[in-house]
């Protein structure tokens, strides 16, 4: 511990210490190092040593306006990443085994400005003029028929399915080009300050120190620098989210990669499929409790479709949040400040808005009301995302294990409980400032998973019936127009982004 330094509390920010790489560590420092680079020297500590999750391929559309921030070229981007389009997500055995419904990106009909589309729609339902809810959208026509494409005006909402380790070394070359430095090193040692309790440096198993004045903690599961050299402790959602272990592994792909991920529900959890350019990112979630590593494993590898390219590998984790995301001089990203499990592909997002909130609060010098601020937005952003996630558990209608039953038996969150008994009883649906979720995704998933308001807004009865029919009818043609008009998703990937060629093996001709 160092005792001969000045108070730490009001030293200027100039020198920034990434600890770790990984999609956390280089998104921190592509986004600093563009935005802050000119008054800032950026390092970021990380060793080959250290393996990373390696999943997280799944994305939401908040990483599109991400990319934009940065400037970076959609096309160059998704070659190098051998990325495809995602328009949603495919939930699969969820309200009931052989169910599915899609949670789409897209929004749904037109609203008013007193009520949602959805209680015209409702209206329209109960008058039989009214088809499927799906057939108002066209993100959502678009990934059932396997079809995209960039339409003007921003006509079409998309997130990415990429290769997060390709990502990582995306990130890092622009990061390199902004003038970020990378270090190769394992740290062995956080220094603090004993009058502050600041950091002041990393020591590195090679000997050497990285000083820095503001800290951010890429370090994942682990949480070196925020967990175990500040204390901050870490809130427990493991009551809400049962799941606490996974299996990873990579396939060839089988078929045309669908412009959505699949998450298929088990007997004890779910698995994923991400279909990217050269090969499919599975996985199973899975609760310890209910179910052995060996039967899920058995249960993943019997249900993967193609051949087995990389032998999947365990990951065990905590659902919940690191209980200060902002300690001091210390911020935690990804891993290290909060997990809630990939069932709505948040991971990546969570990153994202932690490093965009340092940046619009980015200090000259640490400051408490900074710290605090900081805290609060991102704990109600979490709880957000947790209600949401868990919503997909409650909703269910599935009994056929002791898995299901127990999710069942949970008391939820008094937040998501009044969503969904507003939803049921009014068909009204709200969205606070900075939430990630807008009203149609709450709708989608509410409505796929079985829960149909008792009424709608009066608002829809003030339109006469032609009237109504005239606008259903109206919307409803124009999103198969558009549809029908958009090539196959597969078909625009190979004209649009292609990835590089895999090098043949040596000797082949």
């Amino acid at each position: 511990m160092t005792t001969d330094r000045p108070d730490l509390r009001n030293k200027p920010i100039r020198r920034v210490v990434i600890a770790g790489g990984g999609t956390a560590g280089w998104m921190a420092a592509a986004a600093l190092s563009k935005t802050l680079g000119k008054v800032l020297d950026i390092t970021l500590i990380e060793s080959e040593e250290i393996g990373t999750v390696g999943v997280g391929e799944a994305t939401i559309p908040t990483l599109v306006t991400f990319h934009r921030l940065l400037d970076i070229k959609e096309q160059e981007y998704m070659s190098a990443v051998k990325g495809t389009i995602k328009l949603g997500i495919s939930f699969e055995n969820w309200l009931d085994e052989g169910h599915r419904y899609i949670h789409s990106f897209g929004i749904s009909g037109k609203d008013h400005w007193s009520a949602g589309f959805q209680h015209f729609w409702m209206r329209g339902q109960k008058l039989g003029i009214a088809s499927g809810y799906e057939d108002y959208c066209v993100e959502l026509k678009a990934a059932l028929e396997d079809k995209f494409a960039h339409l003007p005006r921003g006509g079409i909402n998309y997130a990415y399915h990429m290769d997060a380790s390709l990502y990582a070394r995306f990130l890092r070359k622009l990061s390199q080009d902004h003038g970020a430095r990378r270090i190769e090193g394992k740290i062995v040692e956080v220094e603090t300050d004993e009058a502050s309790g600041f950091i002041t440096a990393l020591k590195l198993a090679d000997g050497s120190t990285v000083e820095g004045d503001l800290f951010i903690d890429c370090t994942g599961f682990r949480a070196l620098l925020i967990g175990k050299a500040l204390g901050v402790g870490f809130e427990d959602w493991s009551h809400w989210l049962f799941n606490d272990s996974a299996l990873a592994t990579q396939t060839l792909a089988v078929r045309d990669a669908v412009p959505y991920t699949r998450a298929i529900a088990g007997k004890s959890g779910w698995q994923w499929r991400i279909p990217l350019q050269h090969r499919v990112g599975n996985g199973i979630v899975y609760s310890s409790k209910h179910m052995s590593d060996d039967e899920a494993k058995h249960e993943f590898l019997s249900s993967v479709e193609g051949e087995i390219i990389k032998d999947p590998w365990p990951i065990r984790f905590k659902p919940g949040q690191r209980k200060k995301s902002w300690e001091k001089n210390c911020i935690a990203l990804g891993l290290a400040g909060s997990f809630i499990e990939p069932l709505e592909s948040t991971t990546i997002h969570l990153i994202q808005r932690g490093i965009v909130h340092l940046l619009r609060m980015f200090p000259q010098v640490v400051t408490q009301p900074d710290i605090d601020q900081y805290n609060a937005t991102l704990d109600s952003e979490l709880q957000h995302v947790r209600d949401f996630v868990v919503m997909h558990y409650h909703l269910t209608n599935r009994r056929d294990s002791q898995y299901w039953r127990d999710i069942q038996a949970m008391e939820i969150p008094a937040t998501l409980k009044h969503r969904i008994d507003l939803f049921r009883e009014t068909g009204k649906v709200f969205r606070q400032a900075e939430e990630l979720f807008a009203e149609n995704s709450w709708i989608q998933v509410m409505m796929g998973q079985g829960v149909m308001p008792r009424q709608y807004h009066p608002t829809a009865d003030v339109m006469s019936e032609p009237d109504l029919k005239r606008f259903l009818d109206d919307i409803r043609r124009n999103v198969d127009s558009t549809v029908r008009a958009l090539p196959q998703h597969q078909a625009y990937i190979d004209q649009y982004c292609p990835g590089p060629r895999e090098p043949a093996p040596v000797g082949a001709t």
